[in-house]
């Protein structure tokens, strides 16, 4: 069994999946902030006091708290467990959760009036770099119809064509993604450098 858990946007995911890709179990919540409080208790409500073989986590880009949050908890379980921890693309499984059929743009509203945005084919193949920029300078390098996420009305707005969806990650579609974007190293993917910083030592 695989468990797969996201917690980079308002919504905070988790599945239980066979490793052929079949839904056990499964726990979407939006919350807004409160990752922290409410994932391990959805994990434990899901697990059932099974044990999977192995982890993924949502390693970003979006929200830094809740990133961390997500992989520090994906970690202590994998050494608790003894289990493995792989990272995927959190904009790519936003992309899936559109289930389109042909290019879709995962763009999550980031700090600084800017977005975090990438493109990706049918099959969810990066069609284009990670990028972080103010809305307009994406919209110049995004030429999917569709654009989905936080960030995607404003998007849509700046370029003057095609449909913004509002939809959000669900861990269940994590075994849709192709193996290069969920076998990444589950550390934090900011895109730019997080506002909040550690005090160096004096």
């Amino acid at each position: 069994m695989i468990l797969a858990l996201d917690t980079s946007t308002a919504a905070c995911t988790a599945a239980l999946l066979t490793n052929g890709g079949e839904v056990i179990g499964t726990r979407d919540e939006l919350i807004g902030r409160g990752h922290a409080e409410r994932l391990m208790p959805m994990v434990a409500e899901l697990l059932e006091n099974r044990r999977p073989e192995r982890i993924l986590v949502g390693v970003g880009p979006g929200s830094f708290t809740g990133i961390r949050v997500g992989i520090a908890a994906a970690h202590g379980m994998g050494i608790g467990w003894g289990v493995e921890v792989n990272g995927m693309s959190s904009l790519a499984l936003l992309a899936s959760a559109a289930r389109a059929d042909g290019p879709v743009a995962a763009a999550i509203a980031g700090g600084h009036g800017e977005v975090f945005v990438q493109q990706f084919g049918a099959s969810l193949e990066p069609e284009s770099v990670l990028l972080n920029l103010p809305p307009a300078e994406a919209a110049a390098a995004i030429d999917a119809q569709l654009v989905v996420g936080t960030g995607a009305a404003a998007l849509v707005e700046a370029r003057g064509w095609g449909e913004a969806r509002e939809c959000w990650p669900s861990a269940d579609n994590a075994l849709g993604l192709p193996l290069s974007l969920r076998s990444l190293v589950p550390a934090p993917v900011y895109a730019r450098a997080p506002d909040a910083r550690v005090k160096s030592a004096a």
